[in-house]
């Protein structure tokens, strides 16, 4: 949300790589996405086909992980793929460990995570 003068509350700056990361995990759909593209690129339609909104909604959802660098796009004759790029995460990681409290980010734990958050698991560790 942006008010008249550009700014967004909080003083958020969009521009931020991290910024962009961390508001593009914040959505469960957009978690779910990543979670989908961990075992393969998929074209924009296969992504869309488990969920109940609209391709536009989707194809919303995957502008934003894309702005954030976590996903790809690729158009391949007349299909658009996406792919996943997990090197946004690693940066995600490298400034969560700048607190010391945390340790670096486990890609397959991450993994893990998503899948029981789509799936309403009990993470397995």
């Amino acid at each position: 949300m942006v008010d008249d003068s550009g700014v967004r509350p909080h003083n958020i700056r969009m521009s931020d790589p991290i910024s962009l990361v961390f508001a593009a995990l914040s959505d469960p759909t957009r978690r779910a996405i990543l979670t989908m593209l961990l075992e393969d690129d998929m074209a924009v339609t296969d992504v869309a086909q488990p969920f109940a909104m609209s391709l536009a909604a989707i194809s919303k959802h995957l502008g934003l992980l894309a702005d954030a660098g976590l996903i790809s796009q690729e158009k391949r004759g007349r299909v658009k793929w996406c792919k996943l790029e997990p090197d946004a995460l690693s940066a995600a990681s490298v400034w969560m460990q700048g607190f010391g409290q945390f340790e670096p980010v486990d890609l397959d734990a991450l993994e893990r995570f998503i899948e029981s958050e789509l799936h309403g698991d009990e993470p397995s560790d």
